[in-house]
């Protein structure tokens, strides 16, 4: 069973999902897989709008359509999915957003982008497992620099020293981009366990930070090369 957000579940016409390491794509959106948009993520800001199945879309981290049968997905191993929906399920949008996306803007492009169609106000959104600020930690300069960039509250960047909290500093700025309800949907990328004794995975999720200090430990533990997780949210048709 995927993450899932309450907020999507209530918009009609749309499926959607966050996957684990049990299953990178949702099962459940496996059988569109092959509409899925070509796209190499770079931690930008650049949105496309997806006009076709399996659309060509270059370097892009943010992904609009209003087709039906299209299915958005962002690949991520600790940066913050993040899935949209107009609440009448009429057009959807996925970003990846890591810490240089939030920095850079990349929640203002999106927001930008679906005010070109209409209002925020008539949207909603879903934050999906990523790294939580028990676990990510990062040097003083960084969050420095997200203290001087960004008219938030100190403590809702870093709670605790030399961490960041990617989420909330998300759920912030979509709050003051006036969208109607953002919600979170799963748990930290680098530490959450997987509860189930019967599989032999460790972590619920597959994490670039966790996966580079096992490397630095031992550099033959392999990478997380086709491993990373997809959040995925399509239109449904029929």
């Amino acid at each position: 069973m995927s993450d899932r957000s309450a907020l999507l579940d209530a918009v009609p016409h749309i499926q959607h999902g966050f996957g684990s390491k049990l299953a990178l794509l949702p099962g459940h959106l496996l059988p569109y897989s092959a509409t899925l948009p070509e796209k190499k993520q770079v931690h930008g800001t650049r949105i496309v709008d997806v006009l076709q199945p399996a659309q060509a879309c270059g370097e892009a981290d943010g992904f609009y359509t209003r087709q039906p049968g299209i299915l958005l997905s962002v690949l991520t191993a600790d940066c913050l999915p993040v899935l949209f929906s107009r609440r009448d399920g009429s057009a959807i949008a996925a970003v990846h957003a890591g810490w240089r996306g939030l920095l850079d803007g990349i929640l203002e492009q999106m927001a930008a982008r679906i005010r070109q169609d209409g209002d925020t106000a008539d949207w909603v959104v879903s934050i999906g497992p990523a790294a939580g600020p028990c676990c990510y930690e990062v040097d003083e300069a960084l969050v420095e620099s997200f203290k001087q960039r960004l008219p938030l509250p100190a403590t809702l960047i870093s709670p605790h020293y030399r961490h960041l909290d990617l989420a909330a500093i998300a759920e912030y700025k979509l709050a003051a981009l006036g969208f109607a309800a953002v919600d979170r949907a799963g748990s930290c990328t680098i530490c959450t366990p997987d509860v189930d004794p019967q599989r032999p995975q460790r972590f619920k999720y597959t994490s670039h930070r966790r996966n580079s200090h096992r490397r630095a430990q031992d550099p033959t533990h392999p990478g997380i090369k086709d491993r990373n997780q997809y959040a995925g949210i399509i239109i449904a048709t029929g």
